[in-house]
């Protein structure tokens, strides 16, 4: 076997060892500006993040991402459970949410 190739099959084993360990799941969900818009979310929901405003029955995310949109807030986590429970926090207030994904 040439140099060359053991050289790329050995790179693609570290990279493959380098993901197996930096990896890790991400859930998504988006909420809808819609006929009941909240003020200011994209802002509400990084203090809820920062812990500066509390949600009941919801603990902070702090790994929770926040991509404010032209018609949607778009959110991610790692942990699927807590932001199931934050879809279920914005669908009882009757905005629209794409599901977790």
């Amino acid at each position: 076997m040439p140099k060359t190739v053991k050289r790329v099959v050995m790179a693609k084993t570290v990279a493959g060892r380098w993901l197996s360990r930096c990896a890790h799941a991400e859930y998504r969900l988006r909420v809808l500006y819609g006929a009941h818009e909240f003020k200011n979310l994209p802002n509400f929901l990084r203090a809820f993040r920062d812990s500066r405003v509390a949600v009941q029955g919801l603990m902070p995310l702090p790994d929770l991402g926040i991509k404010e949109e032209f018609d949607a807030v778009e959110v991610w986590s790692s942990d699927r459970d807590a932001l199931a429970r934050l879809k279920d926090w914005f669908e009882k207030r009757n905005m629209e949410t794409s599901g977790v994904w």
